[in-house]
């Protein structure tokens, strides 16, 4: 007997409604917020009780509702932004008519609305689904909406929401990226009485959304962050990037916008992290607010219920363009760095366990007690190394001129030639090497402390890169292959990518079983071992496996390669090295973190070290 088919009452089928568009407090919050800015308020009032589990308020200014219109609203699919009834000419946030209705079917609901010009507002009572009579009310100009009891008629769906804290933490970011979307207008954020949020209205200009974006994410964001700005067609992108030191465990710090609609898309969130290949530790991910503007006709944000993301009718020229803008902005940042490492540092060295002074409770500054003073042997300051070699270059000495090589084909490569007092480049004159990894340096204005293994494992790198877009990266034959032993699953993934590896100077081909058998390797590494070069190219890409795009793939088996035959912490410099070293650094693109993301260098200003030492 075939199954009985019948419709669904209206009440489970607005409930199931309600499950797509309202999966906790701020889903609710976020369709009531959108609904106040599409209606041209200029200030916006939030209210939470409990975080949004006992009830929350969105009050605006806007033009507010006619009796009829309040009866209406609460209508599924009823709207006022589908003029033309093109889903294709999206001008406004809300447009399916889905929002109040869902919330009103798992929610008691209070709308109070008067237009400008009329006596007196008018306010509907919902409950759960059940409409009373639309009466007169006492209102000022604009909409207030009143949730609360939200999932009272199906308490199963209470079971998944989470802590106070969690869900207003969710409302908060709901907030948030509205308000970045929407700088001209004034947001109040209040929970239980206690104002968490307050932002005021902005101009209407760049200044304007950058004073908004540093009122949400930090003045440090603002102030140190990579400007993007770029197109390609109709397409518009612009934003803040921040550097890749400036990096979060999560993507909570990723503000992506398509025509000022906040998304979360993977689309989008791919292209952001390939704009940042072999700049940023793994695992981590970069804080950046980007604003993407195309024709209404080139994007669909139909495509997801609570409209999170979207679909480009183009999406390989969209990525192309967040790539390149990014990849490019932050190339050319070069030695900016963040002031976050300097920070830390300071607040390390300030939170120093030195035994106070006099040894009362009220000791002021602590002081070391001074003992006897012997030079550490792990300080190799100026010691002169005539052994050294240039990893990239064995047969002659390294010259302040090029630290890499005199050879170099790129201009740039070169560093300047030192006719002014060294201290005045950007990262100083060298003055030391503290156990034998780390170059003390003098700047006009404090000091620099750099990592010599991943400062010049940058530099490895960015050559590598140079000869890739030139062709091919040149290859040096070994005198005597080498048989690399491997598990099966690194040789399968070395051999799937056997002609990509060429491309980049490694030639190596499958010996037996467990070992390939390398014949080649990139010039640059001539130095290199060649087993242990092997093992970690084969192992991150067995980690990367199908997650990765080739492209992607061949960065990071390049910023691994470079690993190799960079200066490695322990290797004694010599005070022209690392000057040598220094100026490659002021020269070289995303000089300020090394392949893996890692900071190569931390700066304290004068006014730092002065107030460190209680001079300020």
């Amino acid at each position: 007997m075939p199954p009985y088919l019948r419709l669904l009452p209206e009440q489970l089928i607005n409930q199931i409604a309600a499950g797509e568009v309202i999966e906790r407090p701020a889903s609710a919050l976020k369709e009531l917020v959108e609904n106040a800015i599409d209606a041209g308020a200029s200030r916006i009032d939030i209210a939470l009780d409990e975080g949004g589990l006992a009830g929350l308020s969105v009050a605006d200014n806007g033009c507010g509702m006619s009796k009829a219109d309040i009866a209406l609203a609460i209508t599924r699919h009823a709207t006022s932004k589908l003029e033309e009834d093109d889903l294709l000419a999206i001008a406004h946030f809300g447009f399916r008519g889905e929002a109040l209705p869902s919330i009103a079917s798992v929610a008691v609901v209070d709308i109070t609305s008067r237009l400008a010009g009329e006596a007196h507002g008018w306010h509907l009572h919902i409950a759960h689904g059940k409409q009373q009579e639309v009466k007169p009310a006492a209102s000022d100009v604009g909409t207030l909406v009143e949730v609360s009891d939200l999932f009272g008629s199906i308490p199963a769906r209470l079971k998944f929401l989470k802590t106070k804290k969690t869900e207003a933490g969710q409302c908060l970011d709901v907030v948030k990226r509205l308000a970045m979307a929407c700088h001209t207008i004034a947001f109040h954020l209040t929970d239980s009485g206690r104002n968490i949020l307050s932002l005021a209205a902005q101009p209407d200009n760049d200044m304007g959304r950058q004073a908004r974006l540093a009122a949400i994410i930090g003045t440090s964001f603002a102030r140190e962050a990579v400007r993007i700005e770029a197109a390609r067609d109709d397409v518009v992108l612009h934003g803040l990037a921040g550097l890749p030191t400036m990096n979060r465990p999560t993507t909570a710090q990723m503000y992506l916008f398509v025509n000022n609609r906040p998304v979360r898309d993977r689309q989008i969130l791919g292209a952001v992290r390939a704009g940042y290949q072999d700049m940023l530790p793994r695992g981590r991910h970069p804080i950046v607010t980007l604003f993407i503007d195309l024709p209404t006709t080139e994007v669909d944000v139909n495509v997801h219920p609570a409209k999170a993301e979207v679909r480009f009718r183009d999406s390989a020229r969209v990525r192309g363009l967040i790539v390149g803008a990014l990849s490019s902005a932050l190339r050319e940042a070069g030695m900016q760095a963040t002031h976050e490492g300097g920070a830390e540092a300071l607040r390390h060295l300030s939170q120093s366990s030195y035994p106070a002074s006099g040894g009362g409770a009220g000791g002021g500054i602590q002081r070391p007690s001074y003992g006897h003073y012997s030079p550490s042997p792990s300080v190799g300051a100026l010691d002169n190394a005539a052994s050294f070699q240039s990893p990239l270059q064995a047969s002659s000495p390294p010259s302040s001129a090029g630290f890499l090589s005199e050879a170099s084909p790129q201009a740039r490569y070169e560093a300047p030639l030192e006719q002014e007092e060294p201290r005045h480049f950007p990262l100083g004159a060298a003055r030391a090497q503290l156990h034998k990894t780390y170059i003390l340096a003098e700047t006009e204005d404090g000091v620099c402390l750099i990592d010599q293994h991943a400062a010049h494992e940058r530099l490895v790198m960015e050559r590598m890169k140079e000869q890739q877009m030139a062709g091919q990266i040149p290859s040096q034959a070994l005198l005597i292959p080498e048989i690399v032993e491997l598990p099966a699953d690194q040789i399968e993934a070395l051999l799937q990518l056997e002609e990509a590896l060429q491309s980049l100077g490694l030639y190596l081909e499958g010996f037996g079983e467990g070992a390939v058998l390398v014949r080649e390797i990139p010039a640059l590494l001539s130095d290199a071992a060649i087993k242990p070069l092997i093992a970690d190219v084969a192992e991150e890409l067995v980690m990367l496996g199908g997650s990765s795009a080739l492209e992607d793939k061949l960065g990071h088996v390049l910023a691994t390669m470079s690993c190799h035959n960079s200066v490695r912490a322990g290797r004694v410099l010599s005070q022209e090295e690392m000057n040598a070293l220094l100026r490659q650094m002021e020269v070289t693109p995303a000089a300020g973190q090394c392949n893996h993301g890692r900071p190569t260098f931390v700066t304290l200003s004068l006014a730092e070290l002065e107030k460190l030492f209680g001079r300020r």
